[in-house]
């Protein structure tokens, strides 16, 4: 927990507008608590959720921060409540208060509305982290905080809930293995990976599991698209091909084939067995590695060049769902024709759910098209043209096409 001052810090660290944060001593936060009432707290509530980038919105934020750092500590839950649907910026100023009130109670001897704080963070209605922020308060005065409450929390919509609680699993999981209780250990680490969503602990419990001996299909448990069409090379030479309109961002014609680059082109089939789904462009247009093997020297058409990818998606009903792409190389995403994201940035790393978009999903057939784009740099570490891409929901769960039983690699081979 941090004290008053610290949690003014964080304010500062958060803002952009110059303005001035009272600090922890001023007579505007040291007055004695009091009881707000609703009609002083919703709008104060309203002017925090308000604050965005660029000062928008902080000298109201400010005004409202100093009124409810005087609200009463059993006034706690309804503070927390107020960051449902705040933006990170805001959730900053949200933490603040509710640290300032939380800590001035302790400081004086008083006592943090434990019970009500519980059934707060028992409500997973709640904002993730407002629920995260009030285990932090009553862990820091109860020291059976976590095995009472964190334990149970696996399958929590939080993500730093459930973070916690699989960590928290996971050394007795360890436990029984150092124990030799290897069946225990193992079926727990299996129901442990089912619900881990964090990319780290993901692939850390993947390389136990298959260390016990466990096929793994990480692939499916991610939702990446392993499945995909491809055609160029386009031109991109001097960057002219990034928003150059290609024939297939004008609607995809798998039987059709068009100029290209270096002359006529046609979509091709590939697959990927990689654990995190990469499609290697590279390899897709069959280009030689270099001796080393791990990079692939590209020919004159395959610099400065555009590709396409193109899936098929069969979704078992119409909902929201985020797009997660990573590449190194200028990207651009659609879905059903509708671009999604737009990524004009070459050889900066790559990462899983590097560029997140979210999108309507129809039931039965959806197009998704990816537009990766490669530069005419030389250097031996710009010769990567690939991407990875999954469908998933807001927590990370993934989202399978009902033809996914086409797209599976023999889980066998996945160890």
């Amino acid at each position: 927990m941090m004290r008053r001052s610290s949690a003014v810090c964080l304010l500062l660290a958060a803002c952009v507008a110059p303005l001035v944060i009272p600090h922890a001593t001023s007579p505007a936060v040291s007055a004695e608590p009091t009881a707000l009432a609703d009609s002083e707290l919703t709008p104060a509530l309203a002017a925090l959720r308000a604050v965005g980038s660029n000062g928008k919105g902080h000298r109201e934020a400010m005004e409202a921060w100093k009124l409810l750092s005087q609200a009463d500590a059993d006034q706690l839950p309804t503070l927390l409540g107020g960051m449902k649907g705040a933006g990170t910026l805001a959730n900053n100023w949200f933490r603040a208060v509710v640290e300032t009130v939380a800590q001035r109670q302790l400081d004086d001897g008083g006592k943090l509305p434990v019970a009500a704080l519980e059934a707060f963070l028992a409500d997973t209605t709640q904002a993730p982290r407002a629920r995260r922020l009030a285990y932090e308060l009553i862990a820091q005065v109860d020291a059976t905080a976590e095995p009472r409450l964190i334990a149970p929390l696996v399958n929590d919509p939080s993500l730093e809930l459930r973070r916690d609680a699989i960590a928290l699993a996971l050394k007795a999981a360890d436990a029984r293995l150092e124990a030799g209780e290897k069946q225990e250990g193992t079926r727990e680490y299996q129901r442990l990976f089912a619900s881990s969503r964090d990319i780290d602990q993901v692939k850390d419990m993947a390389q136990k599991l298959r260390d016990l001996g466990q096929p793994v299909d990480l692939p499916r448990h991610l939702g990446f698209v392993l499945r995909w069409k491809l055609i160029g090379p386009f031109d991109n030479v001097d960057g002219v091909g990034f928003d150059q309109v290609y024939p297939p961002e004008n609607g995809v014609d798998l039987n059709t084939s068009y100029q290209g680059k270096v002359g006529k082109v046609q979509w091709r089939d590939y697959a990927t067995d990689d654990d995190f789904g990469i499609v290697d462009l590279n390899e897709g247009f069959q280009r030689p590695k270099m001796e080393n093997g791990n990079d692939y020297q590209l020919t004159p058409e395959h610099k400065g060049a555009v590709a396409y990818a193109f899936a098929e998606f069969d979704a078992a009903e119409s909902r929201s769902a985020d797009i997660r792409i990573g590449c190194i190389n200028a990207n651009k995403v659609w879905l059903n024709g509708t671009l999604l994201t737009a990524n004009q940035v070459y050889h900066s790393g790559m990462e899983v759910d590097q560029y997140v978009a979210t999108a309507q999903l129809k039931k039965g057939r959806n197009e998704i098209l990816v537009k990766v784009a490669q530069n005419e740099q030389e250097e031996n570490w710009a010769q990567r043209w690939q991407f990875q891409l999954r469908v998933c929901d807001p927590l990370g769960t993934a989202l399978l096409s009902r033809q996914r039983t086409a797209d599976r690699a023999d889980p066998s081979r996945r160890r």
